[in-house]
């Protein structure tokens, strides 16, 4: 007779948080082909209205991501010449 499988315990995060989390984790070479690829599926013109608004969410998510590790490298920088 088989187990039975455990349950599975709801996330208390919703995707949408957990993916912002995700996206504050990479690196700037990773945010930026990122938001290379969302750019591009946002120049086709096979788009949903619903699922354009996300990927232009998505996209200004990884610019946001890669002025940020730009500016923390700029203040490392900054710091070393002191």
């Amino acid at each position: 007779m088989a187990e039975p499988k455990p349950k599975r315990r709801r996330s208390s995060v919703d995707p949408e948080s957990q993916w912002q989390a995700e996206v504050e984790q990479l690196s700037f070479n990773e945010a930026r082909t990122a938001l290379e690829l969302a750019m591009a599926k946002l120049q086709s013109s096979e788009l949903e209205v619903e699922e354009m608004a996300t990927l232009y969410r998505h996209a200004e998510a990884y610019a946001n991501r890669c002025s940020a590790v730009l500016e923390a490298v700029e203040q490392e920088v900054i710091e070393w010449d002191s």
